[in-house]
C-alpha cells in the first residue's frame, strides 16, 4: 500500500545533499507534470498554482535584492551599487544599438526588467528543495512527488505565455509611439526598390512582391507571442525533466545555468530586434543629415 502525505526533499538540508539523495525523491520514468499543481482553489476559474507562488516570493526577494544592493543611491557608489550598475551600463551597451536612441528610453526599463525576472525564474528552479518538496506518496520505500509546494515560473506555459504578451504588448506601444502608423506600414507594405535605379516595367512588379513579404511578416509578428513563450517553456521544462530524470547529475546542473542564462538573453534580444527593426530606421538618417547640415555651415563660414 502507498501512503500520500508531504514530505520535505532530503536535498534541503544541504548542496551536498541536493546534489546525492534528492534521485529517491524524482518521479522516476514519469518526469515532471506539464502543468502546474493547485496549492488554493477560490472556485470560478481562480486559482492559486505553486508556480504562481513562486513567482511572486522570488519577484519579491528580487526586488528586495535590489534595493539592499543599491541603498541610499550616491555619486560615490557603494559595492552593491556598483555591481548593479555595472550590470544595468552593460545591458544598456547591449540593447541601445538594437532597439535605437530614440526608442531606447522607453524599451529600455521593460527590456530589463525581462532580463532580470526570466533570468532569475529560470535559476530558481535550481535552488534545493524546488520539485522536490512537496505531496506525494511512498511506493517500496521511495517517495514520489505528485503535487510539487514549489515550481519554477518559466516552467509553466502559462507563466512563459504571460511574459510574452507582456513583451507584444510593448513592442506595441512603442513602435507605435515612437515610429507611427505611417512607418510601420511602409515598412511591411512599402516598395523598398529605389525607383530612379529600378527599370519601370519592374517596380511595380517588386510592389507586389514586396507587398505579399508584407502580409507574410503580419502573420509572423501574429505568432511571436507564441514562438517566445513556446521557446522559452520548452527550455526550461525540458531541463527541468532532465535534472529530474537524471538524479540532478552535476554535469547537467551545471548546464542548466548556462541554459538559464541563454534563454534570459535570447527572449530580451528577440524582443528588442522586433521592436529595432521598425523604430530603428531613422538614427543613421537623422545623423547622416546633422553631419550634412554641419558641413554646410563650415562651407558657409
Amino acid at each position: 500500500m502507498s501512503r500520500t502525505f508531504f514530505k520535505l526533499g532530503t536535498k534541503s538540508v544541504s548542496a551536498l545533499a541536493f546534489l546525492t539523495a534528492t534521485a529517491a525523491f524524482a518521479s522516476e520514468g514519469e518526469g515532471v507534470a506539464p502543468s502546474a499543481a493547485k496549492l488554493a482553489d477560490f472556485g470560478g476559474g481562480w486559482t492559486i498554482s505553486n508556480s504562481m507562488a513562486t513567482g511572486w516570493a522570488v519577484s519579491a526577494l528580487l526586488v528586495f535584492l535590489v534595493l539592499w544592493l543599491v541603498g541610499k543611491p550616491s555619486v560615490l557608489p557603494s559595492k552593491g551599487q556598483a555591481v548593479v550598475e555595472a550590470l544595468i551600463e552593460a545591458l544598456r551597451d547591449l540593447f541601445e544599438p538594437i532597439v535605437g536612441k530614440k526608442a531606447f528610453p522607453a524599451s529600455f526599463p521593460i527590456l530589463v526588467t525581462l532580463f532580470l525576472f526570466i533570468l532569475f525564474h529560470n535559476w530558481m528552479g535550481l535552488i534545493p528543495g524546488v520539485g522536490t518538496m512537496g505531496w506525494g506518496h511512498e511506493v517500496d520505500g521511495q517517495f514520489h512527488i505528485t503535487r510539487a509546494l514549489i515550481r519554477p515560473f518559466n516552467s509553466d506555459f502559462n507563466g512563459t505565455i504571460a511574459l510574452a504578451l507582456i513583451s507584444f504588448g510593448a513592442w506595441l506601444i512603442i513602435v507605435f509611439k515612437y515610429a507611427g502608423l505611417k512607418v510601420i506600414m511602409w515598412d511591411l507594405f512599402g516598395n523598398k526598390a529605389d525607383k530612379n535605379e529600378t527599370p519601370g516595367w519592374l517596380y511595380p512588379i517588386l510592389a507586389l512582391v514586396f507587398m505579399i513579404v508584407g502580409l507574410i511578416e503580419v502573420f509572423s509578428i501574429g505568432i511571436r507571442p507564441f514562438t517566445l513563450s513556446v521557446r522559452l517553456f520548452g527550455n526550461v521544462f525540458g531541463g527541468e525533466n532532465l535534472l529530474h530524470g537524471t538524479g540532478f547529475f552535476f554535469v547537467f546542473y551545471f548546464m542548466e545555468l548556462l541554459v538559464g542564462l541563454i534563454q534570459a538573453i535570447v527572449f530580451t534580444l528577440l524582443s528588442s530586434v522586433y521592436i529595432g527593426l521598425i523604430c530603428n530606421h531613422g538614427d543613421d538618417h537623422d545623423h547622416d543629415k546633422d553631419a550634412a547640415h554641419g558641413h554646410a555651415g563650415e562651407s558657409h563660414h
